[in-house]
């Protein structure tokens, strides 16, 4: 393997490379792939699965009834790379040839972010809840072994009132971050805060609960 092929990519060069009918969400090349039903989906995912063990690079496939979501990442370089590029354009070829169109206007995550004083006393608990373990140096995040379960991190916060302490960060691509906001607006919620946009709004319900909606762009 090429030491290029190795190199981390920033959020602005895969920008720059990305494939149509992709996008960075949550520092992961997500798309999801529309077919006509359970046969074309599986179909689909044995073609991907040819052209991954070719590649030697895997994506993280979820199959359902009329569509295939895909995340890529290199795990080994903790990030996005030129291999996810490459085998992200890859899997838009073999879309094409076989009648799947690109939906990546849908594809998003979420974390649970938790405003604490003191870290290191309540995480066991969510430890235990969850079965999380904390990341490999980052014990303030605690991703899920499987990727099931949502990522939790702790924010580092004095006490405070009047608004929750638990609050979700809902990822979506970059190019949908305004309609969400303003679709969380019109539906009863309130913009607490822009000044971090576009890399993150902060939200609230009626009740002052908190929720940002979060893109990869301008986090430095």
């Amino acid at each position: 393997m090429s030491d290029d092929a190795q190199q981390t990519l920033t959020s602005e060069q895969v920008a720059d490379q990305i494939p149509q009918g992709w996008r960075e969400v949550d520092g992961m090349l997500r798309t999801r792939l529309r077919t006509q039903g359970f046969e074309e989906s599986l179909a689909l995912v044995n073609a991907i699965a040819t052209a991954a063990e070719e590649a030697d690079h895997h994506p993280d496939i979820d199959l359902r009834w009329g569509w295939v979501g895909l995340h890529l990442v290199s795990h080994d370089v903790g990030g996005l790379s030129p291999r996810d590029i490459a085998l992200a354009g890859e899997i838009s070829r073999i879309a094409d040839d076989l009648g799947a169109s690109a939906q990546p206007e849908v594809g998003a995550s979420m974390t649970i972010g938790i405003d604490t004083a003191d870290a290191d006393r309540i995480r066991p608990f969510w430890m235990a809840l969850t079965g999380h373990e904390p990341a490999k140096g980052d014990p303030d995040s605690l991703p899920s072994p499987d990727g099931q379960l949502p990522e939790i991190w702790f924010q580092d916060s004095e006490e405070r009132s009047g608004r929750g302490r638990v609050h979700l960060d809902v990822y979506v691509p970059h190019d949908e971050a305004q309609a969400r906001v303003d679709a969380c607006v019109a539906a009863g919620g309130e913009l607490v805060t822009d000044e971090f946009a576009p890399a993150w709004w902060v939200l609230s319900d009626a009740d002052g609960n908190l929720a940002c909606v979060c893109t990869w762009q301008a986090r430095g």
